[in-house]
């Protein structure tokens, strides 16, 4: 049984797949189901859940699926979302301050910009977006939505502009690190991550394995943190015949370093750039 996160690209897979074997899609927007069943339309071993991977244990469960062949996570936002301008994920144009992964969710960026108090949007920009100018660009946000509420992302990119020095913008576009931050809160796509990669694991059979596609630093830490400690250490003296601390191991990390993307691949799809893909192998 293979399970992916995404089903854009996954006629191969599900081609390879054996008669009694099924591929299983979770998406938490429903546009994105919606339009990996009619790519997988000729193929009826395939299911679609409108939900958060970070719920995948309690997903199989659901399905009454003990364990699994293969995991792959792609994840942050697709390049969907982000020609969608209408979504507001994109610093380019004017659009809704919206930022949702999941429409069906409440929280939203245009709450996020408008109610979050300073201090609390600092920290996100800054954690999130390792944003050095983060308390300026907070200070700046709460001083324009005290004379009217930031309603489109041009106005948001304005604030940022504003708060960064002209000398300071040469790094790619200005509002790029704050957009990805108050996405991140929008989703919560952080927090969580860590427990969804062991859970991952957890749920695969032995030599199954998990993939996962980071496109960020924050990513990347924190799959490699969960992978590390799947893996567990002895920290028996060396000079002991057998181990005697009790050190539990998942399985074994296959990738030491992560496997970056082609050449061909970077032509292909500039987007790729900061794309990482780690590989777990189940025990």
């Amino acid at each position: 049984m293979e399970l992916l996160e995404e089903l854009g690209h996954s006629k191969e897979i599900i081609k390879k797949l054996s008669p009694e074997g099924m591929l299983i899609g979770i998406d938490r927007d429903q546009e994105a189901l919606k339009a990996a069943k009619e790519t997988l339309k000729d193929f009826s071993n395939a299911k679609y859940i409108h939900d958060n991977h970070d719920n995948i244990k309690t997903i199989l469960e659901q399905l009454n699926i003990e364990k699994v062949d293969g995991i792959l996570l792609d994840l942050g936002v697709s390049s969907y979302q982000l020609d969608e301008r209408n979504r507001g994920f994109s610093y380019l144009g004017e659009n809704s301050l919206d930022m949702r992964m999941d429409k069906t969710q409440e929280l939203t960026a245009k709450i996020v910009i408008n109610t979050y108090k300073e201090e609390e949007l600092a920290n996100i920009i800054y954690e999130y977006g390792e944003e050095r100018f983060s308390r300026q660009i907070a200070r700046n946000i709460c001083k324009e939505r005290e004379k009217k509420e930031i309603d489109t992302t041009k106005q948001l990119v304005e604030i940022i502009e504003n708060s960064i020095p002209k000398s300071k913008q040469k790094d790619g576009h200005p509002a790029k690190r704050t957009f990805q931050a108050i996405r991140i809160e929008v989703n919560n796509e952080i927090k969580p991550l860590y427990t969804t990669i062991t859970n991952s694991i957890e749920a695969l059979k032995s030599k199954g394995r998990l993939c996962v596609i980071t496109f960020h630093s924050l990513e990347d830490r924190a799959v490699k943190k969960a992978f590390i400690d799947a893996k567990g250490k002895c920290i028996c003296p060396s000079d002991l015949p057998y181990c005697v601390c009790g050190a539990k191991t998942l399985g074994e990390i296959i990738t030491k370093k992560p496997i970056l993307p082609s050449i061909e691949e970077l032509e292909e799809n500039s987007r790729s750039k900061s794309a990482k893909l780690r590989i777990f192998e189940r025990q």
